[in-house]
């Protein structure tokens, strides 16, 4: 399937919320009142979100420095 400008703009609105929540977590701003196990696996799972929509072959001149940071910012976070 083909996705539309209106989609891939979507996903990419969407992944700047994953980097968003990734660094807020981090930051302690996001999710302070939850156990570090709540933290880590929801890093986890925006870090994962990043990483597979990356691979997505419709992306053209978008900017990937900050989910590219998210990325690298949350595997250490839980590492």
């Amino acid at each position: 399937m083909v996705e539309t400008a209106a989609q891939i703009a979507q996903h990419y609105t969407a992944m700047g919320h994953s980097v968003d929540l990734i660094d807020a977590v981090i930051a302690g701003t996001q999710m302070a009142d939850e156990s570090a196990d709540e933290k880590n696996a929801c890093v986890d799972r925006n870090v994962e979100h990043l990483e597979l929509m990356l691979t997505r072959d419709y992306w053209t001149s978008e900017d990937m420095t900050a989910v590219n940071a998210a990325i690298v910012s949350g595997k250490a976070y839980n590492a």
